[in-house]
């Protein structure tokens, strides 16, 4: 009994000593250890942060250097870009003077060529008339000759000279034959006759012919005499309104209008063109300046459809042609009109 109790207090004894090891603190010594270690490993992470961060912010400088050259590049193309943009519209303003130019001097020579043509008409006319005089003449020469016979039969003979006072015997002459006065008849070479043989007085006729007005006010365009020409331009389509050059000379009012910065009458003497000479040849050009003369003005859409209409009444024209640069300019799509009806 007493050795079974002996062997059991031992046994607890043994226990409690086991128990007391496992769970009594650790020594100071490796403790100390242990948290040298802790130290170490967290001293390791903030030199791995200081390193990630150094390399962070080396890497945001040098990115940062490079977008400040891309800003840099930038700059610099947007200035090229300035420089070749106010490059292409002095080139596009330069090439439009002188597209203005060539085309007034075009209208000039086309206009100069119309004169002439209607010159070169008014010269055939003449000639014509000139051959129906002849043919009146020679018919009259022909009618005076087959009359003159039937006259010689009264003239005096030789014994009927005139008396000493001048006079010239009147006796009967032979039957049929009238009394002869001494004044052999004669056609009328004059003035056209009227058909009881009264001379017709020539017709009035303007100080200034129409060719000469409208030529003078050509060149005095041409040149740049602006004022002189406008009023000659107006003499002519008062003076000669049925003429087939008035629309011409409506059309350079308002080229004069347009070259000296008066828009609204340049627009005025356009729509004129338009409204009154619908069988001109200065239409497309009138519409095609009148809808500039709008865009001048700030009319947008109006000078939009304007441009538009030119497109569509006169395709495949050289109106039609700067109507489509215009519009493509201002940035406006631009539907063409092949068949459109001219």
């Amino acid at each position: 009994m007493r050795t079974r109790w002996f062997v059991l207090a031992l046994a607890a004894f043994l226990f409690g000593a086991l128990g007391g090891a496992v769970f009594a603190p650790q020594p100071a010594v490796a403790v100390s250890r242990d948290m040298v270690e802790l130290q170490q490993a967290v001293q390791q992470i903030q030199q791995g942060q200081q390193d990630l961060r150094s390399t962070v912010d080396a890497n945001n400088a040098t990115l940062k250097t490079l977008i400040q050259q891309s800003l840099d590049s930038v700059n610099q193309m947007n200035v090229q870009m300035g420089l070749v943009q106010k490059t292409v519209q002095e080139v596009q303003a330069n090439t439009g003077s002188r597209i203005d130019t060539m085309t007034t001097q075009t209208q000039g020579l086309s206009d100069n060529l119309q004169d002439v043509q209607a010159r070169v008409g008014k010269l055939s006319q003449q000639m014509t008339d000139m051959q129906n005089l002849l043919q009146s003449i020679d018919a009259k020469v022909s009618v005076g000759s087959q009359a003159a016979p039937a006259g010689a039969q009264g003239a005096p003979t030789g014994n009927s000279l005139p008396a000493p006072g001048g006079s010239v015997p009147t006796g009967p002459g032979p039957a049929g034959a009238g009394p002869n006065t001494g004044a052999p008849s004669s056609p009328n070479y004059g003035s056209p006759a009227s058909g009881n043989g009264a001379v017709v007085p020539p017709a009035a006729m303007p100080p200034i012919s129409a060719d000469t007005l409208y030529r003078n006010a050509l060149r005095d365009f041409t040149s740049g005499n602006y004022e002189l020409s406008n009023q000659e331009f107006s003499d002519y389509i008062r003076n000669f309104p049925t003429n087939d050059l008035a629309s011409n000379s409506q059309f350079y009012l308002g080229e004069i209008a347009y070259a000296q910065g008066d828009y609204r009458d340049a627009i005025t003497a356009y729509e004129t063109v338009l409204q009154n000479y619908p069988q001109s040849f200065k239409l497309a050009s009138s519409l095609l300046k009148k809808a500039q003369a709008e865009l001048q003005m700030g009319m947008k859409t109006t000078g939009e459809r304007d441009l538009r209409d030119v497109i569509r009444r006169f395709p495949g024209s050289d109106e039609s042609r700067r109507a489509q640069t215009k519009l493509r300019e201002m940035g406006v799509p631009v539907t063409p009109h092949p068949t459109a009806p001219h």
